[in-house]
């Protein structure tokens, strides 16, 4: 059976408990519609709850809801085993009670999100050969791979010349980005001929608008990563205001126009030193 992740939205003063209660009733009932309800996380600040479920089709889902609760969800997506994971992390060790994290902390289901562009591979590769491409490559595979595993990133996708990642603390995602600038050096321009890395990151909820999963903070973070130049780590405003009370320094760059977004995003700069 195919898996299907939801999103409930306006739940106001809903408690935990309050949440765990609504889907100890969706198990209570599931089998009668041939629904397996995995697990769920719950994000009491956005008044959001997310219930990844196997099920026959959407409708079926749907239904326990119904039935059970009430509790209707406002959009929900297909999704596969594997990118749920590579996305959230190991959400079977709690199922199929609430997520949490490592640290028994409540997971809200938010993740930032990372790519990564080794600047200036196609030029090497005309000006050194394929083999030296391939060793610059290898070696920015090396480096974000050492630095997710540092910090609790899970690799997404290898997108030809740079890795798209997911991390379930933004302020982590920001220290791993460092990390990876650090090895490769201070910022130069473009037309140096030594290879550099761009990264941008966004941060937000797994379903919106009817797309895929975490589609939009997806789509934002690979814009994002296109406009950054060589050297630099550019990030969207929520993930700012996620690191609030964190010691990282944001330098604003303004509204920018990035392609597929009706209006300009504001975008801020991490500074390699970036601690306050």
């Amino acid at each position: 059976m195919p898996i299907f992740m939801d999103i409930h939205e306006n739940l106001g003063d809903a408690t935990e408990q309050d949440i765990k209660s609504a889907h100890q009733r969706d198990l209570a009932i599931q089998d009668q519609h041939g629904v397996q309800f995995l697990t769920f996380w719950f994000n009491s600040p956005n008044g959001q709850a997310f219930c990844l479920v196997d099920a026959p089709t959407k409708e079926a889902a749907i239904a326990v809801h119904k039935e059970s609760h009430g509790l209707v969800p406002h959009d929900m997506v297909e999704v596969e085993r594997p990118t749920v994971s590579r996305f959230m992390g190991d959400w079977e060790k709690n199922a199929p009670d609430i997520a949490r994290h490592d640290d028994s902390e409540l997971d809200t289901g938010l993740r930032a999100i990372m790519f990564t562009d080794l600047v200036g591979s196609t030029q090497i590769s005309s000006r050194d050969g394929d083999v030296r491409a391939l060793e610059v490559l290898g070696r920015h595979d090396q480096i974000v791979r050492g630095a997710l595993s540092s910090h609790g990133g899970r690799e997404v996708k290898h997108t030809g010349d740079g890795i798209f990642a997911s991390f379930s603390y933004v302020s982590t995602a920001v220290d791993c980005a460092v990390q990876i600038q650090r090895a490769f050096g201070e910022p130069v321009h473009a037309d140096s001929g030594d290879p550099r890395v761009r990264i941008g990151i966004s941060a937000g909820e797994p379903v919106s608008q009817h797309e895929d999963l975490f589609g939009a903070v997806v789509n934002l973070a690979s814009r994002i990563c296109g406009h950054a130049n060589p050297g630099q780590i550019l990030v969207s405003g929520a993930v700012r205001e996620l690191s609030v009370g964190k010691p990282i320094v944001f330098q604003d760059r303004g509204p920018i126009a990035l392609k597929g977004f009706d209006d300009p995003i504001r975008l801020f700069e991490v500074p390699i030193d970036h601690r306050a």
